[in-house]
């Protein structure tokens, strides 16, 4: 058992190392691409940092688990925006918030409406497949392919940085070194992020903590650390719209994984067999998310500066209460 602890520990050190060295690189590629920041935190980022989910939910289904594979990836969404939370209190002077824009918020309202078109499928199921996959995984698709075209369109009408914010500069970092870069580290947080995984797994199993509650916050949690270091990252840099991106982005990809466990799982459609635990995660994933546009409206019409930090306060509150409701259901 001491092993599997010392196991962990290495695989989240590995984790937040290489996820440093991932923010870094994708923030030269946003700098000397059209990407730009936002988009390079949404497509990136996002797509990167999701890889440890991705493993841990497909081999919850090879061990026949599909409580903890589904569950992961809103236990994932839920921690995602409760770091967004606590980074922006952290660095509550910074506003971070204050970086959001249009594009943004098309990216949290593409993750309300597919989240909460898969909380309506667990409450009442479709039943219907097409190749092994259910119709509503055709819908997740069709959803995430359209949020996409939007969300890039309202990337290329963004203003430029103001000139009284700092612009992050890479110039000992070539766009060719950066992009191999990014691709090893990304492989490096593949195979540390599935160790993560794994050996949180097995801890959960041993404190006999059921399958629903380990997949939303052990593992959903273990998984997120490369969100959370590179969030804190691009707010070094001063690329609050890649932390942002990065946050939101990664959520709207997470959902895409719910397509893979379907044509994965051969028990039928996953989505009609999971415990009331992996509802009451899509819940909280679906408040925070209004919680998180409300705040971004809020900081965009210029309330007062004793506000700004309350939203964040809820979200954090709200993650806690879902936290409670998924073990309570489990």
């Amino acid at each position: 058992m001491f092993m599997i602890y010392i196991l962990f520990i290495a695989a989240a050190i590995i984790t937040v190392i290489t996820a440093v060295k991932l923010s870094t690189y994708a923030d030269v590629i946003g700098e000397r691409t059209k990407l730009g920041g936002m988009m390079a935190g949404v497509l990136l980022l996002a797509g990167a940092t999701s890889l440890p989910e991705v493993t841990t939910s497909i081999t919850a289904i090879v061990v026949n688990n599909p409580d903890i594979a589904v569950s992961n990836v809103f236990g994932s969404n839920l921690f995602n925006l409760f770091i967004l939370a606590a980074v922006d209190l952290v660095y509550r002077r910074k506003r971070i918030l204050q970086a959001a824009d249009s594009s943004h918020l098309s990216t949290a309202v593409l993750s309300i409406v597919m989240t909460a078109s898969m909380a309506a499928v667990m409450v009442f199921p479709i039943g219907f497949s097409v190749l092994g996959i259910g119709v509503e995984m055709l819908l997740l698709a069709f959803l995430y392919a359209g949020g996409m075209i939007v969300i890039s369109r309202a990337g290329s009408n963004l203003t430029p940085l103001s000139a009284d914010e700092p612009e992050p500069q890479h110039n000992a970092i070539s766009l060719r070194h950066a992009k191999r870069g990014f691709a090893v580290a990304a492989v490096i947080i593949l195979a540390a992020g599935s160790a993560l995984s794994v050996t949180g797994d097995l801890i959960a199993q041993a404190t006999g903590i059921s399958s629903s509650f380990v997949g939303a916050f052990l593992i959903a949690g273990a998984t997120s650390l490369p969100e959370l270091v590179t969030v804190i990252v691009a707010i070094q840099l001063a690329n609050h719209s890649m932390a942002l991106g990065n946050i939101l982005g990664s959520n709207v990809f997470n959902m895409l994984i719910l397509i893979i466990i379907d044509a994965v799982y051969r028990g039928g459609p996953v989505l009609s067999i999971v415990s009331p635990a992996v509802l009451a995660a899509a819940a909280g994933v679906l408040i925070l998310n209004a919680v998180v546009i409300g705040a971004v409206m809020m900081v965009n019409r210029k309330k007062p500066a004793a506000v700004y930090s309350l939203p964040s306060m809820l979200v954090i509150l709200v993650y806690f209460l879902s936290s409670y409701a998924i073990f309570s259901f489990s």
